[in-house]
């Protein structure tokens, strides 16, 4: 049932829109028309001008023929009862207001002219109690009295019912647009948001291998389709690269095995020194190369950290073999991590400093929110800025300003350092050091934003 009537819906975002400003008016109306109809047998204080006129001449009528003062109290009492404000007064109380007159509007002071003949009429300004004044017409009954009547403004011209109808019905239109359009915003846009934080968190997030879902407009759903057709092209990417770095890895290492066991047999030692630093060489880069392309850090599971220990275990081993590494920050400052990953992407970053300075000291602070920031600063020459937006990038080095050729790395370092900051949720950035050298510095997010970046791809043998 719910499908059948689903059919008939609008499916593209522009007809969802049309039909919600179409659907607004016509509620908007229709409340309109039905408070209308509520109120349309109710009394009018407010009559126009034609009806003021006929109102004032039947009572001024009237009274003039009462047989007694009683029998106009009584009059003038039924028409009070009836929304009609009139007055009996003296005429020694009443003072002709040229004002009073020139406020009276023309369609009124031109009906008022035919009952002129028969009740002498002025116009007079009344002071209420307050200080204020308020403009009268005062019809003569007799030599000594007058009925008093308000005089209608000239603002007053347009019969108020009007004015109401079209200041009710501009507010509930209103009202009901900007309702509807609130409900259709998050309505039409909530796919979207979706998609956004599926695009953003996939290969980070648990969750990234769940199908998003296919609803909404029409445009939402083609793009919510064609997204989970490409995640599943990556996924098949990605299994394709990791089978064909455990090629690479056993095929590899076999080779580099034998040659080992070779140099080994060689009888000048200058020579076979020489082969087993390259051979060794060759090794290492082959096992970050691999190491860098698995992404294997991800698959390690987030434990609570004391990074006091992390930071001060890293500075130590530098210092063992005669680095200057030094540590700065607090005794205790827990934090929801993968240890293994974090350890080494903190480890790259000092040998990174040690390679290209004197000393290296790194820093560790609490962020507001429960964030974390670590800052790795060494004395080197720094990096040029022309060179910061690709130093980590895999493979690249700076070995023409940070290190010299002996001592320097296969760039991928920093590449990793990234990569496991950004599985995180962090980030990474270079920052200048006064007076010269440069700071690595890490910011980390809250524990509870960390603990959602998390996923894991098929380890490498």
């Amino acid at each position: 049932m719910i499908r059948a009537i689903g059919r008939f819906l609008p499916q593209t975002i522009t007809t969802q829109i049309m039909g919600i400003i179409i659907m607004s008016l016509v509620m908007g109306y229709a409340f309109t028309l039905a408070a209308l109809l509520f109120t349309a047998y109710r009394p009018q204080s407010n009559a126009g001008p034609m009806d003021k006129v006929m109102q004032i001449g039947m009572i001024a009528q009237m009274a003039s023929s009462a047989k007694s003062p009683e029998e106009v109290a009584t009059i003038l009492s039924a028409a009070r009862r009836a929304g009609i404000e009139v007055d009996k007064v003296q005429m020694e109380e009443l003072e002709y207001s040229p004002e009073a007159a020139q406020n009276i509007p023309l369609l009124t002071r031109f009906m008022l002219g035919k009952l002129e003949a028969a009740f002498p009429i002025v116009a007079v300004r009344d002071r209420v109690p307050v200080g204020e004044t308020r403009d009268l017409i005062a019809l003569k009954l007799d030599d000594t009295s007058a009925l008093l009547f308000p005089s209608t403004p000239a603002s007053e011209l347009l019969p108020g019912l009007i004015s109401r109808v079209v200041a009710f019905t501009l507010l509930i239109i209103t009202l009901f647009v900007i309702l509807l359009s609130v409900y259709a915003v998050r309505w039409i846009t909530s796919p979207l948001s979706a998609i956004a934080t599926a695009a953003y968190s996939f290969g980070r997030a648990p969750t990234d291998d769940d199908t998003l879902s296919e609803t909404g407009p029409r445009e939402i759903v083609q793009v919510a389709r064609a997204l989970n057709h490409m995640r599943k092209r990556i996924r098949a990417l990605v299994e394709i690269r990791t089978r064909m770095l455990a090629a690479i890895g056993h095929d590899l290492r076999t080779p580099l095995t034998r040659l080992r066991l070779r140099a080994d047999r060689v009888s000048d030692n200058g020579v076979r020194e020489g082969m087993l630093q390259e051979i060794a060489k060759i090794d290492n880069m082959l096992s970050e190369t691999l190491s860098y392309l698995r992404d294997d850090f991800r698959c390690e599971a987030v434990s609570l950290v004391d990074l006091p220990s992390v930071l001060q275990t890293i500075c130590a081993d530098f210092s063992d073999v005669g680095h200057n590494v030094f540590y700065d920050g607090p005794s205790r400052l827990s934090y929801p991590c993968r240890l293994g990953a974090l350890t080494r992407a903190l480890t790259n970053i000092v040998e990174n400093g040690v390679k290209v300075g004197s000393a290296v000291v790194t820093d560790l602070r609490s962020l507001n929110g429960g964030g974390v920031q670590i800052d790795v600063s060494d004395d080197g020459p720094g990096i040029p800025h022309s060179l910061r937006s690709m130093v980590f990038e895999p493979f690249f080095k700076t070995d023409s300003a940070r290190a010299t050729a002996e001592r320097s790395g296969f760039g991928l370092g920093l590449s990793i350092a990234r990569d496991v900051v950004e599985g995180h949720g962090g980030q990474i950035d270079l920052v200048d050091r006064a007076p010269q050298g440069l700071t690595i510095r890490i910011s980390l997010p809250r524990p509870s934003d960390a603990r959602k970046q998390s996923s894991c791809e098929t380890p490498v043998a």
